[in-house]
Parts: structure tokens; sequence; C-alpha cells
């Protein structure tokens, strides 16, 4: 591999020319990765450069071994006097060592008779969180000596929601802070409410997701419930900065390369988390920037009502990237499956998390994520299904839940993505079908 050919990964990713880019938690791109990106895609000759962002990983083997999966059918599936070029976005995200990277064969299970263990954080999944917020050492391990010993009292459950509380926290002034919510609902409850009631609403809805078997009774049972609010907790962190990578680096990248090479077009791609950042990048584009010819959302872990103009709860405001989706010159289209419990139980939950948690009918109607059931309340947007030709221009909604449907526990059909027909779906929404 050459660099004419694209920066390094080139060869993880069975796909030419292909470039990386790399970002920090507050939006920094790698100046080198950056400059190669503009530079080759004019270089390279270059017509369409498809840019994918992944989601839920913490490092850059796995999202890389995701985006030559997803990768591999492109350039048979392109048309005839089509260049593609490809981009992955590295950015620091958390990944939890007892969920599966995304559309890898899971290991094989355990026996079902194999009893079920207490809700341990791992060592593996330690280090990652320390990567992925740094300077918090001694916060994590007393998180993990808590969630080892399950104490049966209110005060340890009282300790354990401040620590996870203070690791996710940011200065009141910083961008992050502004740039978590997709619907001006300010910061979650299950970041101000009462810690033994967050553990008992997430333990419910472990037991209704029926994903695993949980261990002990009484208050030790409620550490299942704990240990899933550390992951939502660090999952609304994620969040918060996958909106920050967007709008504050990935968006000026693309406003660069608009002009470095206005022929370009340009197709951005993003999975859960990921998603969200290419939406926020197109907020963070300059102004008067165009060339971002159109977006595929796959499974997306924010709101489906995001880019509303008016909220159905609330008529007087709207969604965060309200408006966003004029910046496209093609469609805006949102793959969305039913089977993804990730996105149908735990995302609106972690969202909402008030109330009567035996309850959980209607919860994603206003909390719920655009990769469940697609994008709601925009004016326009067309539901069509998978297969069918995705309409020009405006919101698109796919249901995908005939391919996007297995997976293991806990994120199931949430990494299920690689899949031909998907392929197809980013292909039709830019019109890659040859000139």
């Amino acid at each position: 591999m050459t660099d004419t050919a694209g920066s390094s990964g080139a060869a993880d990713i069975g796909v030419l020319p292909y470039w990386e880019l790399t970002f920090d938690a507050d939006g920094d791109p790698d100046a080198g990765q950056r400059d190669r990106l503009v530079a080759g895609a004019a270089q390279q000759r270059v017509t369409d450069l498809l840019v994918f962002a992944h989601g839920w990983n913490n490092d850059r083997s796995m999202a890389t071994r995701l985006y030559g999966r997803f990768f591999a059918p492109f350039p048979a599936m392109a048309g005839a006097g089509v260049r593609l070029g490809y981009a992955g976005v590295i950015w620091p995200a958390m990944r939890f060592t007892d969920e599966p990277i995304p559309d890898f064969p899971p290991a094989p299970a355990a026996a079902p008779t194999a009893p079920a263990g207490p809700p341990l954080l791992d060592d593996a999944t330690l280090r990652a969180l320390a990567r992925c917020f740094p300077g918090r050492d001694l916060t994590l391990r007393r998180v993990q000596e808590l969630l080892a010993e399950r104490p049966e009292a209110r005060s340890a459950f009282d300790e354990y929601a401040r620590l996870v509380r203070d690791l996710v926290s940011v200065r009141a002034d910083s961008p992050a802070e502004q740039l978590a919510e997709d619907m001006g609902t300010g910061t979650p409850a299950m970041l101000t409410d009462d810690p033994l009631g967050v553990c008992e609403i997430f333990t419910a809805a472990l037991e209704k997701c029926g994903q695993q078997e949980l261990f002990g009774d009484g208050l030790k049972r409620l550490w299942n419930g704990a240990k899933e609010f550390l992951r939502q907790s660090s999952y609304y962190g994620m969040k918060r900065r996958a909106g920050v990578v967007g709008q504050l680096g990935l968006g000026p990248v693309l406003g660069a390369l608009v002009k470095s090479a206005p022929g370009v077009r340009i197709h951005l791609i993003g999975h859960s988390f990921g998603a969200r950042l290419v939406s926020y990048a197109l907020r963070g584009m300059p102004a008067g920037a165009t060339g971002v010819k159109s977006v595929t959302l796959l499974q997306g872990a924010f709101s489906h009502y995001a880019f509303a103009a008016r909220l159905p709860h609330d008529p007087d405001r709207g969604g965060a990237l309200k408006g966003v989706q004029q910046r496209v010159d093609g469609p805006m289209v949102a793959c969305f499956s039913r089977h993804d419990s990730a996105l149908s139980m735990l995302y609106p939950l972690a969202s909402k998390l008030s109330g009567d948690s035996a309850s959980f009918l209607g919860l994603f109607d206003r909390w719920g994520a655009i990769g469940h059931d697609g994008i709601q309340a925009v004016d326009g947007t067309r539901i069509v299904r998978l297969g069918a030709a995705v309409p020009g221009a405006g919101c698109v909604s796919i249901d995908a839940s005939s391919v996007v449907r297995d997976g293991p526990p806990p994120a199931g059909a949430h990494s299920d993505i690689c899949h031909g027909e998907l392929a197809r779906v980013v292909l039709g929404a830019g019109r890659v079908t040859g000139r």
C-alpha cells in the first residue's frame, strides 16, 4: 500500500483508495490524515467519497474491520464511470467487552445450564473506560469494587451513582455540554434521579428484554441494573462526544474537502452513535458549503425527533438538528429495525428513566431512537421498503428488519448491519449507479 492509495489502514480494509480520519474527544482531527484526505480525493480522481463513522467501538482495529466488511461489496456494485473513494472516521468511543464487535460472529454461547454470574466489571472494560475517560482511574477502580462486592445497602448505591455521574460530567462551559441532547430536554433523569430507583428500573428493563439471566436476589439483584446504569451513562458520554466530533471535527473537514475538490460527491454513513456524528457534521459544515449528496443512518442511536421542526409533545420547540437535512443535496435515509432491542428498550429508557419501573408501554413514542422506527415528525418523510428505489431527496425511512435482526445480547440486532441490501441503500441514495 502506498501513499497514493490513501492513508495507513487500506490493507485492513480491502478497498482503495481508502483514508482514515482520526479525531480526539474534543473533535480535533489528525492534521496529517485530514490533509491527505483533502488532497488525495482530488489526486485520485474520486467521483464519490463514502465517509463512514462507527458507533460503539473503542479502538481502530474494531472500526476498520467493520468498515472492511461493510465496504466489501461496493466496488462490484458501483456503476460505470464511478470512481469510489472510502474514508473511515475513527473517534474515541466506548465498547463494553461483554458486547459483540459490530457484525462479527459471536463466540459460541455458554451451555444453557451455566449459572448466571455477578455483574462484574472486567479489567479489559475497565481499561477501555479509562481510555475514554482519562484521569478517572480511582473512580473506576471503586466502581469495579462495588460491582464485585454488591453491598446490600442504599448508601452503596448512592456512592456508586455519584461515581458514575462524576465519570461522565463535563465542564459547564464545555462545548460538549451543548451537544448532548437531541430534543433540548436537558440531562436525562438517570443522572439526577434516586440511585436505587434508577437501578431498579434498569434491572426491570433487563428482565423485560429477556436477554440474560440475572444474578442474585434482593438488593444484590439490583447490581445488575447498576452495571447497566454504568453502561448507559457511558453511552450518554459517547452520545455527547459524537455531537462534538461531528459538529466541531468532521463538519469543518468536509467543508475543506468541498473547497479543495468541489467535484467530489460526498456520501455520509453512520452506525449507531456514528449516525449522530455524521448528522451533527452537517450542522458543523461552513455556511454555503455543498457537496454532501446523501446521508445513510444505520441503526441511529439518537432521537427519532432530532430533525423535527416541531416536537409532537411540545410544538413550541424542535429537534436539535431541525432543518439540517436541507444541507444534503440528496436524501437523508434512516434504516431501522424492530428487532433492535438496544434501541427499542434500553435507549429510550435511559433518555427518560422516570416513573414506574414495571411499565414500559409507549416508552419509545416520545423517547425513541431513529434506528428503531425511523425519522419521525418531519413533513414529507417517505417510508419505503428495503430493496425499493430510494427517493432522490428529502427524509426517507427504510424498514431493514428483514436483514437487521440477529446478534448476541446485549446489542443484538443493533450490530447486524453488514448486508448487501444495506450497501445497495447507500449506493441508491447516492445515485452511484454510473454516469
